[in-house]
């Protein structure tokens, strides 16, 4: 009996280690995830370019943006329609845009209109789906958005000291959305805004000092007067600074808009790039005590109520 005792010990023992040793097989076995399927994308500009992969997988994205260069920048997704791509970009959709801005540095604004007025077709049919507010230089900005699968343009069109476009020199990358996924679920937000065209920004939330994720509620969109639609832009200004300057700034169809210098007194600390109506996005941000504004890149915003200040104590 003792020995059929331990022979039956022997091989429960040798069932169990196998039994184990089959389990730790299959667990090293399975792939480790990459970053970009887990919906981690990391982009950076060192000067006029995005350093960022050609490929990313659809669903939620949490772009970490970090603006190494000089200079103020954004990144902005633009979905674009079957069979166009950035040569068509290229040769079809800066030209226009390079002679009307040329026109209006001269102050030739019916000249600067009638350029536009080439724009093609299919620009109409762009989808922009978000991104990152405006960033100063040694910045960085986090924002998570919903991308759909397609072939994209990621694109900055803040403008040179002399107006030209930062998408003429460089900050223009084609980006190919899978089909495929990633695993990431929106984050949990500390606080949220609502933007309209009828209401302007509206802060739902008070905001503490510390970190929060704040989410962005697109009640709706409309194209203004400088082709695109509202966004929204997350401004530290100091006492000194000029709000006057600001908006005159966010507004790229003025000779001074968007153009480098920035105003003095402002720093950008990212936000929430156009988004369709009814849909959401999510920034982080990172909020010391001081003075703040949000706001839009789009003509006269605090006339539109696209201007929002608030304090942090």
């Amino acid at each position: 009996m003792k020995n059929l005792f331990a022979l039956c010990l022997i091989i429960t023992t040798l069932v169990a280690c196998k039994s184990k040793e089959k389990e730790t097989k299959e667990e090293t076995t399975i792939p480790k995830k990459s970053s970009l399927e887990l919906g981690e994308v990391h982009i950076s500009t060192k000067s006029m370019e995005f350093f960022v992969a050609d490929t990313l997988y659809s669903g939620w994205n949490t772009l970490t943006y970090e603006n190494k260069s000089p200079e103020v920048h954004f990144v902005m997704m633009d979905l674009y329609p079957d069979g166009v791509t950035i040569q068509n970009t290229k040769n079809e959709l800066l030209p226009p845009f390079d002679d009307g801005m040329r026109y209006i540095m001269e102050e030739k604004m019916d000249s600067a209109m009638a350029a536009f007025g080439k724009l093609p077709e299919w620009f109409q049919q762009v989808k922009f789906l978000g991104g990152t507010g405006l960033v100063s230089p040694r910045t960085t900005a986090k924002s998570t958005i919903h991308l759909e699968p397609g072939r994209y343009i990621m694109e900055c069109y803040v403008k040179m000291f002399n107006g030209e476009w930062h998408t003429s020199h460089g900050m223009l990358k084609e980006i190919i959305v899978l089909e495929e996924a990633t695993d990431l679920n929106p984050p949990k937000p500390t606080a949220s805004i609502n933007i309209s065209s009828t209401e302007g920004i509206i802060l739902n939330d008070s905001l503490s000092s510390g970190r929060h994720i704040i989410e962005t509620n697109f009640i709706d969109q409309k194209v203004y007067e400088n082709f695109v639609g509202h966004d929204i832009n997350l401004v530290r200004y100091e006492n000194t600074a000029s709000l006057d300057s600001l908006v005159q700034w966010m507004n790229w169809m003025d000779p001074r808009g968007l153009r480098t210098p920035a105003p003095e007194g402002f720093t950008f600390l990212g936000g929430m790039n156009n988004l369709p109506a009814e849909s959401k996005g999510y920034f982080e941000a990172d909020l010391a005590p001081g003075k703040y504004v949000l706001i839009s890149e789009v003509p006269a915003a605090d006339e539109k109520n696209l201007f929002y200040k608030f304090s942090i104590k």
